[in-house]
């Protein structure tokens, strides 16, 4: 049995990740085990997730793993909890454009029967918010609305207005929280700061967060909530790439600048055989001993660029590392630190390309191919992924693309070599890991 419930909201900026962050802190703290979870290809919100659990963060996406990957991840990513939290993502109903909502949040809670809490901002309604619970509860009745918790409140007259209000819509008010502008996640370009970033003054948030959650939300009826789910049947994921013999070992790129990577591409390189060892590339000087791979993810390496740049033994040792044929896979952060310069700021040099930043950003789910066999993949792979950027990298001559979609390619790949911006998440397509493992094991 698996606890569950889903926190949503009508749209963006309704105070989802602090609530349900808040949520998994205040449980944590009364002592239930609680993990967390993030529907969506998000990075930043899991880093949350992590911090308030004190267990790894963990996605939910049909888009990126397959709808029928969802509970087996979920069980996976819940063994040994007490209760499950979900985020949402955007408004409950909203997915990918074009397709009637496939993984929204109210797809994600369908697939898992999951009961659903919405969050509402109030600040700027009263008896009107009732009205958009009852339009909430009756878009779709297969999704059940299981409780409302109010956020940014101003004040008790304007909080009984609104209870009163929502008497008549028959949903279960869980919470009211007033305004508390002491406690929020700051926000760039690319949305909220991951917690890694400032990890002191959120260690220091959460049990502030704690304390408003648990003063403002009836805990005890949002466990009862999550404890109506229904039973799931059904397996949990596991790594199933079998490995006999030594072990290797891969330098995957963390720190503040290299924030995002999926969990589960480490119990699958680990499956596989690959010890993944955190290297920081605004600190560390040289890659682990032993080392046979490179694996660099997401972040904000443009935010870092300065300190990425002055680290010039690391670079050195990458750029060395890779001339000598040591597999590499980067994704997004990754690609601009293989780049010349980011901005100007000299990286890696190992592409013969440069990184800018630009005014728009690009986001989205796609669906790509490997036009060649490279380090990753297979000549015809085909994938989803996504990509979450607000740079160009204008590339040199002739080089062999990492993928392709939309009629465009999308990076660098070579037999030992694959550098893109797109984002797949390995649980959907673990022969990725099995790959990228055998190519490391060959070269140590």
């Amino acid at each position: 049995m698996v606890n569950r419930v889903v926190i949503a909201a009508p749209g963006s900026g309704h105070g989802k990740t602090t609530i349900a962050a808040g949520l998994m802190a205040a449980l944590r703290a009364r002592g239930l085990k609680v993990s967390g979870h993030k529907v969506g290809p998000d990075f930043i919100d899991p880093s949350y997730h992590a911090l308030a659990t004190g267990r790894p963060a963990r996605n939910l996406d049909p888009f990126l793993q397959g709808e029928d990957q969802l509970i087996p991840l979920l069980r996976h990513g819940s063994a040994g909890a007490d209760i499950a939290i979900i985020e949402g993502v955007m408004g409950l109903f909203d997915g990918a454009l074009g397709t009637e909502g496939y993984a929204s949040t109210a797809h994600v809670a369908r697939l898992l029967d999951a009961p659903v809490v919405l969050v509402v901002d109030a600040s700027a309604a009263s008896r009107s918010v009732a009205a958009t619970v009852l339009g909430f509860a009756q878009y779709d009745t297969r999704v059940r609305l299981a409780g409302v918790i109010l956020n940014k409140l101003g004040s008790q007259r304007h909080a009984d207005e609104i209870i009163t209000a929502l008497e008549a819509t028959g949903v279960p008010l869980l919470g009211t929280l007033y305004r508390n502008e002491e406690i929020h996640a700051p926000s760039r370009h690319l949305g909220l700061v991951p917690a890694a970033e400032r990890a002191s003054d959120s260690e220091r948030l959460l049990p502030e967060l704690a304390g408003w959650i648990s003063e403002g939300v009836d805990l005890g009826a949002v466990v009862q909530v999550a404890r109506s789910a229904s039973s799931l049947s059904g397996e949990p994921w596991r790594p199933s790439l079998a490995h006999e013999g030594r072990r290797s070992v891969v330098a995957v790129a963390a720190g503040p600048a290299f924030t995002f990577r999926y969990t589960e591409a480490d119990e699958l390189l680990a499956a596989a055989g690959v010890d993944v060892v955190e290297v920081d590339p605004l600190q560390d000087k040289e890659l682990p001993e032993g080392c046979a791979g490179l694996y660099f993810g997401g972040g904000f390496p443009e935010v870092h660029a300065e300190e990425l740049s002055a680290n010039v033994p690391l670079r050195t040792a990458v750029a060395r590392a890779v001339g000598e044929g040591m597999p590499v896979v980067a994704e997004c952060a990754g690609l601009l630190y293989l780049c010349q310069d980011i901005d100007g700021m000299p990286m890696t040099g190992v592409l013969d390309a440069s990184a800018t930043m630009t005014r728009r950003g690009k986001l989205g789910y796609r669906k790509a191919f490997s036009p060649a066999d490279t380090v990753l993949t297979v000549a015809g792979q085909r994938v989803t992924g996504h990509e979450f950027h607000r740079t160009i990298v204008e590339p040199g001559s002739g080089p062999t693309p990492a993928w392709g979609w939309d009629r465009t390619p999308d990076g660098f790949a070579s037999a030992s070599l694959h550098a893109s911006y797109l984002h797949v998440h390995w649980a959907g397509y673990p022969e990725l890991a099995e790959r990228f493992a055998a190519a490391v094991h060959a070269h140590g």
